[in-house]
């Protein structure tokens, strides 16, 4: 089929059936487009949402984000995962402010050049947020093509990306490239979805080739899996009245900038560092352990409470920390684990 039947096609679709009322749509301007594509990236739409609109509340411009603190920032993307995403908005949005007069750059280049900003976050904001031309390849998108051109082999290989480029390239028009772009996010997202795609519904499934030979449910071709490793790490949770002592992490790494219990990697650690608040640990101050998984391993906490006594002397040396007050908490960055283990112990 050629490109322009086919664009011709998704565009008449996405017309009729295509996504129009997402919050970002509504002003579909840089801005929110960079806004929603950093946290849409490992993030389903619906649980985006709400976070968007609370970020966008606080947040309503560049300038908002770059003059805003990081804490700031972290604290309304707690529970998003991936914080890089967050550390690099804000860095991106001081560079914006700082160094391109408020103003995002209009060229691919420039654009990734920035924190954060690949070349299919770099189509999007181009095609949705400015109205010029450039393809995008997120997942929606790279599922459909696969599909389409009955490509098998994992999309994530060097040689396949090269190749999903220069489709998407050639595919998308020479206007409306940002309704176009929505079409194969639309479809991706509505139609072409990862099981179960509703193929007698989809405006292009007598060009796709899944469909012709029966190979919807294998194509695109998953990722080669491997067993997760897995780590433990002991956390020490101590409190005062009715606050706990939180340290603030790193700015790179796990959890990097955000606030979190202190931690040892193994038990006698965590007694040696107990010891310097003046408490021993003991079996009956362990909580129940919890586990976390991120994209490349797992995590098992295990939780330690104490409480500390009127007369508990200070260490003499500490990181960056704060108490947290758990009746009246502070706007801070904390990781879902952590979260999960003060409400725990507020209760």
């Amino acid at each position: 089929m050629p490109s322009d039947t086919f664009s011709t096609q998704l565009l008449d679709w996405q017309a009729q059936q295509g996504r129009k009322d997402l919050p970002w749509q509504k002003s579909a301007t840089a801005y929110p487009v960079w806004i929603s594509e950093i946290m849409l990236q490992q993030t389903q739409v619906n649980t985006v949402i709400p976070y968007f609109q609370r970020f966008m509340q606080r947040f309503p411009s560049v300038k908002s984000l770059a003059q805003a603190p990081l804490d700031d920032v972290l604290h309304l993307w707690s529970g998003l995962g991936y914080y890089a995403r967050a550390r690099n908005l804000h860095q991106t949005a001081q560079q914006v402010w700082t160094q391109h007069r408020g103003r995002f750059p209009n060229t691919l280049d420039g654009l990734t050049s920035l924190p954060g900003i690949g070349r299919s976050t770099a189509g999007a904001i181009l095609s949705l947020g400015m109205n010029l031309r450039a393809p995008i390849l997120d997942g929606n998108v790279k599922r459909v093509l696969c599909r389409i051109h009955g490509i098998d082999r994992w999309p994530g290989e060097t040689e396949t990306q090269k190749q999903l480029w220069q489709l998407a390239e050639a595919l998308t028009p020479t206007h409306s490239f940002g309704r176009y772009n929505q079409a194969m996010m639309d479809l991706g997202a509505l139609i072409c979805t990862r099981t179960q795609p509703n193929c007698p519904r989809c405006p292009v499934q007598h060009v796709c080739q899944a469909r012709q030979y029966h190979r919807t449910a294998e194509l695109p071709i998953p990722k080669p899996t491997k067993q997760k490793p897995e780590r433990q790490v002991y956390m020490l949770m101590l409190l005062r009245n009715q606050q706990v002592w939180l340290e603030k992490r790193t700015a790179k790494g796990i959890w990097g900038g955000l606030w979190s219990l202190p931690e040892a990697v193994s038990l006698p650690a965590l007694k040696q560092l107990s010891q310097q608040w003046d408490v021993t640990l003991s079996k009956r101050q362990a909580l129940t352990p919890i586990q976390h998984v991120f994209t490349h391993f797992k995590l098992h906490i295990k939780p330690y409470s104490v409480r500390l006594a009127a007369h508990a002397k200070w260490p003499s040396s500490l990181p960056e920390g704060r108490w947290y007050d758990l009746n009246c908490p502070p706007a801070i960055g904390l990781p879902a684990p952590i979260q999960i283990l003060l409400n725990a112990v507020k209760k």
